[in-house]
Parts: C-alpha cells; sequence; structure tokens
C-alpha cells in the first residue's frame, strides 16, 4: 500500500490557499430589517457568494479551454457503445463505495442488489463493461458519505463552488473524501492509476451534460445561480432515493407552488 497518499501536503495547500481567497473576498452581507428578502436570503443558502462566483468563473474559464474541448474530442471519436463501455466499468468500479453507504444507511435491500449487479457485471459484465445485470432487471443506483451524513440527520451547510469539481457543501465535500476510503484502490492501486481513474471520470460525467449545460447556459439569466438551484434539487432527490419529497401543509387560500426539477442532470463530484 502506498501510504505516502495519506501524507501527501497538498491538500492542506489547497485548503489553506482557499481559506485565504475566502478571506479576501468576504461574504455576502445578509439583508437587515427586510423579513422576506431575510427568508430569500435563508433560503439561497449561499453565504459566500463572492467567493463562489469567483470559483465558478475560474471553473467556467478551465472548462473552456481544456475541459470542455477534450470531451468534445471524446465524443467525436469514441463511438457511442465504447462510451457506455467505459460508463460502465466506472460504475462498477465504486460498487464498493456504493455498498458501504447502503449498509451504513440501514439500506440493506439496496445493499443486496449492489453485491448482486457487482458479482453479475464483474464476471458476465466482462469487469464491468456490459451492465448485464440490468438486463436481469437488476437496476444500479448510487450512495455516497454526503448521503449517508444527510440520513444521519446533518445538515448540508452553505452551498460551496469547489474549485474543478463544481457546485457541493461542506456535508457532501466532506463525503466525497471519506468516500475514498471505502475505495479499495485507494489502498492497492498506485497513484497514476488513481489520477488516470479521475480524468476518465471527469470526462465521462462532463460528456454526459455536455448538451444540458449548455442549453441551461444559453437560456438561463444567471447561469450560476440556475446551477447552484438544480445542485441542491438534485441532491435531495438523491438523499430521499427518488422519493416524493414530504407534503407541508399550507392554508386552502395559499396560493400554490410549483417547483420543477431537472432529473437528468450529473452534478459536477461524485
Amino acid at each position: 500500500m502506498n501510504m505516502s497518499k495519506f501524507f501527501d501536503p497538498w491538500p492542506a495547500r489547497i485548503s489553506a490557499s482557499l481559506l485565504t481567497v475566502m478571506l479576501l473576498f468576504g461574504c455576502a452581507s445578509p439583508p437587515e430589517g427586510d423579513a422576506d428578502a431575510q427568508a430569500a436570503y435563508d433560503e439561497i443558502n449561499d453565504p459566500i457568494e463572492p467567493f463562489n462566483r469567483a470559483v465558478f468563473s475560474f471553473n467556467q474559464f478551465a472548462d473552456g479551454i481544456l475541459i470542455k474541448p477534450i470531451t468534445l474530442a471524446y465524443r467525436t471519436f469514441v463511438p457511442p457503445e465504447p462510451r457506455e463501455g467505459v460508463r460502465n466499468f466506472l460504475a462498477n468500479l465504486r460498487s464498493p463505495i456504493v455498498l458501504a453507504n447502503d449498509l451504513l444507511q440501514g439500506e440493506f435491500d439496496r445493499a443486496v442488489v449492489t453485491v448482486q449487479r457487482f458479482a453479475i457485471n464483474s464476471t458476465a459484465g466482462l469487469g464491468g463493461l456490459f451492465d448485464v445485470a440490468a438486463t436481469f432487471g437488476i437496476e444500479g443506483h448510487s450512495e455516497d458519505f454526503g448521503q449517508t451524513l444527510a440520513v444521519w440527520g446533518s445538515g448540508e451547510g452553505p452551498y460551496l463552488m469547489l474549485p474543478l469539481l463544481g457546485p457541493s457543501n461542506p456535508r457532501d465535500a466532506t463525503g466525497l473524501i471519506v468516500d475514498g476510503f471505502f475505495d479499495p484502490l485507494w489502498y492497492f492501486a498506485s497513484s497514476d492509476i488513481l489520477w488516470a481513474r479521475a480524468l476518465v471520470r471527469g470526462v465521462d460525467e462532463r460528456e454526459r451534460v455536455l448538451d444540458a449545460l449548455d442549453e441551461i447556459e444559453r437560456t438561463s439569466l444567471d447561469f450560476y445561480a440556475t446551477l447552484r438551484s438544480l445542485y441542491r434539487q438534485r441532491r435531495a432527490d438523491h438523499i430521499r432515493n427518488g422519493a416524493q419529497a414530504p407534503v407541508v401543509p399550507i392554508p386552502a387560500i395559499s396560493i400554490e407552488e410549483f417547483e420543477d426539477t431537472d432529473e437528468g442532470l450529473v452534478s459536477m463530484v461524485n
């Protein structure tokens, strides 16, 4: 096992740099004396919006000059069937992480499904390149430690835009770190293999949302705010495992509110 991965100092340096930038940009000032404005501010849950928008601008720049061109080349030169195989393979590699979080959440039926899928796809599916389990009606699902923390009652904390990784919050960022310890490759694979997998996964996830993000950016008055809203809605849906949100009783004379959700979008981490 390459123990140097546990003591590499670069995460600490990055964290210190991010803290410095956050202090420089400061926080968005909460409204005073206006109850409606305060309620809207609390609902948005983005107290460090100036910092987050700066990181978002950096991410947009990096995406435009590097990530998106690579993704377009990947889509152009790799046919859909091999891309699907890559996606299946990456999902199969995440099975131990999904299983650990199934168990931690007490979702034992879903844990059985995860084991079945991993066994079938790792053998009949040639290491996970083919989703044979799905043809038997054993559909996959995703779990992560951020969702587990939410099931345990942890709040999401303020909205947070991570460099290159995209929308998050302290709970999900913590979950991203913990999930690494559930990953067998973290203990046995070389750093080169781990980096290669991360890069391939990043390109695959960007390719999946390529058209959707372009359309949202084209039609949004505020691209940043739209992605923030969609991310929070999607994470709430994942935490409920797709179950309907609880209905909050309202007076009969209240105006009905309709909530639009976009289940097809994939966030930029997990």
